[in-house]
């Protein structure tokens, strides 16, 4: 099986869906809030570990370019209230 090195074509505007997991539900809400200013988006609670330490959100923003999806993902990695982001 062959491997493509290209990137994939996505055409734009798109929705575009990222999980971020956190200690603080409500902490999180709010940093998403900040980052995600005139989007389109759905926030939907998604797993808690099992000492309920961590929650993970999935939301699915509609971007209108690259650049954008990219600066969302930057701004969520860069938040002190969200430790991963996927």
């Amino acid at each position: 099986m062959a491997f493509s090195s290209r990137k994939p074509e996505i055409e734009y505007p798109t929705r575009w869906d990222y999980k971020i997991i956190g200690s603080d539900v409500d902490d999180m809400l709010r940093a998403i809030e900040e980052i995600i200013v005139d989007l389109e988006y759905e926030v939907i609670p998604s797993n808690v570990s099992s000492k309920e330490n961590y929650h993970s959100l999935n939301i699915t923003v509609v971007v209108p370019s690259e650049i954008v999806r990219d600066i969302i993902f930057q701004k969520f990695s860069e938040n002190p209230e969200i430790k991963i982001v996927i």
